[in-house]
């Protein structure tokens, strides 16, 4: 019988945090099917050092903050995940700074009792109504194209990466997959799916490659991607509660860094898991303590 939950985990450093991660997730849902994929291109990590149901991505993506690599290591991922034996129910993917918030019975049961596929943060991108500004900049993103450039232009011109925009727009509409049939969704990276929807992402991916390559030429793919192929497929049933605890209130492109302040909203809130959290924050302590209380 599949365990209910399982976990990917996508990291990159602070070894320390990822070990208690795993080691907190283990001890709630004793000891699940967890696949990692670690750039150890960033930053070195004992693999000796985990449990069995522990596996790794191997060979490891080199990835970059923004680029189509890091939807290719959440790939591999998904399907390191869907060839193991004890593959689960439902993948919880996750990186170092998540950590849970609620304990795994009632995890469980709100999967259990979910009539969704796929809890995805995503919404609506469908020029030319937008909503908010947010969905001008997802149109902005998503329907245009960037081209790689020269690092020491990007270096002089002080951007955090290296490709540049086509503008515009409209002389891009020919190069966009997107369709009165296939349109495009976007929303926040972090979900959680079940064996239906991360087969059909698989299958999707592996049998339109015209999509990726559109998205290899974007910025930020992860918060588009797997959105607008689930929100597109026929038979699955989308719920844009992720069930994360994210607080946006500093106004920056990141959520506000969690402590001990934030801890009575995370004990109200209904969410599985809160992100983001420094390594060796006092607040993941008080959740220890909250969590296994109620275990």
């Amino acid at each position: 019988m599949s365990p209910t939950v399982g976990f990917i985990l996508l990291t990159h450093s602070h070894p320390n945090q990822i070990q208690r991660l795993v080691d907190r997730l283990n001890r709630l849902f004793d000891h699940p099917p967890i696949v990692f994929h670690h750039d150890f291109s960033k930053c070195p990590l004992s693999i000796d050092n985990f449990s069995e149901n522990v596996s790794f991505v191997q060979p490891h993506i080199e990835t970059r903050w923004g680029e189509f690599s890091l939807v290719e290591a959440m790939l591999r991922a998904m399907e390191q995940m869907q060839h193991r034996r004890d593959r689960p129910e439902w993948t919880i993917l996750l990186s170092s700074s998540d950590y849970p918030i609620k304990p795994a019975a009632q995890i469980i049961a709100d999967l259990k009792a979910s009539q969704a596929d796929i809890h995805i943060f995503h919404e609506h991108i469908q020029p030319p109504i937008f909503k908010t500004d947010w969905h001008r900049e997802m149109y902005a993103r998503y329907y245009t194209q960037w081209l790689p450039m020269p690092k020491l232009i990007a270096d002089l011109l002080d951007l955090n990466w290296q490709k540049l925009r086509l503008k515009p727009m409209v002389l891009m509409k020919p190069f966009i997959p997107f369709t009165p049939d296939f349109q495009c969704y976007a929303g926040q990276q972090w979900f959680c799916a079940n064996q239906r929807s991360i087969d059909y992402i698989l299958d999707y991916h592996k049998s339109h490659p015209q999509i990726a390559a559109h998205f290899r030429g974007v910025m930020f793919a992860d918060e588009s991607y797997f959105h607008t192929i689930a929100a597109n497929a026929p038979n699955l049933k989308l719920d844009s509660n992720d069930w994360r605890y994210k607080d946006w209130s500093t106004g920056e492109p990141h959520p506000k860094t969690l402590d001990r302040s934030d801890l009575p909203k995370l004990q109200a809130s209904s969410a599985h898991f809160a992100r983001k959290f420094p390594p060796d924050a006092p607040v993941l302590d008080d959740l220890d303590r909250l969590i296994f209380q109620l275990e």
